[in-house]
């Protein structure tokens, strides 16, 4: 199969050197809070996006041997390309970050409120391949209320992009800190990384667990509560 399109270009030639793995090896390492963008990322409309991922996809495709004009093959590139966009990275673009309305707290709930096993699907940057687990969010008012659905979009928001662990669950506690005008907000992720399952030490029994304390959550008494409320 071939895609034709006159916006479409090879890039210069890569240096393969500077995509080295030595430095951190397989290992889940996190450089920083914020997802590392290129400057400009999203000056490129979605659907020029598509055509170039769909073309190089192409590539990869035949470069591993497929026959691309099989009936079962010849969509696939096109549809990755969607797939990319649309669904699994498009958290990546600030234009899909839900819009949250904040209510006042006139039940005078002072309690914290729980949103537990929040399914999720996200994917390793390191190895591009799936995580999937749940999350379970917590937060204590300071005046104001989220709908509760707007928990679980905000999960799915930085979930839908190239992540780590470590960051995913800073960013989503960060966000709700930033929202609600608190640091009373918890986050606890447990997930399944493929990029440990599938390959690699293929340990299919293992699970990632990692965690956000913030405010009054940061003690020994609260976060037994929390567990508490998640484990029941």
């Amino acid at each position: 199969m071939k895609i034709e399109t006159e916006i479409l270009r090879k890039p210069e030639k890569l240096n393969l050197d500077d995509f080295s793995i030595e430095e951190i090896g397989n290992d889940h390492i996190s450089t920083g809070m914020e997802t590392p963008l290129k400057r400009g990322a999203f000056e490129i409309p979605d659907e020029e996006k598509k055509e170039r991922i769909a073309y190089f996809f192409a590539e990869i495709m035949d470069v591993i041997g497929l026959d691309l004009s099989d009936d079962s093959l010849k969509g696939t590139p096109k549809r990755v390309a969607k797939m990319y966009i649309d669904e699994i990275f498009s958290g990546l673009n600030p234009k899909n970050k839900p819009k949250v309305a904040l209510f006042n707290n006139k039940y005078q709930y002072n309690q914290m409120l729980i949103e537990k096993n929040i399914t999720f699907y996200s994917n390793c940057e390191h190895h591009f391949v799936p995580i999937m687990g749940k999350a379970h969010v917590a937060y204590i008012s300071s005046g104001k209320v989220i709908g509760l659905s707007k928990l679980n979009r905000i999960v799915q928001y930085y979930a839908k992009r190239p992540q780590v662990q470590e960051r995913l669950t800073n960013q989503i506690a960060k966000e709700l800190k930033q929202i609600l005008a608190t640091e009373d907000v918890a986050v606890i992720i447990d997930a399944k990384h493929l990029c440990v399952s599938s390959r690699g030490v293929k340990d299919d029994t293992s699970a990632t667990v990692t965690s956000y304390y913030g405010g009054v959550f940061n003690t020994s008494d609260k976060i037994l509560e929390l567990q508490n409320y998640i484990n029941n």
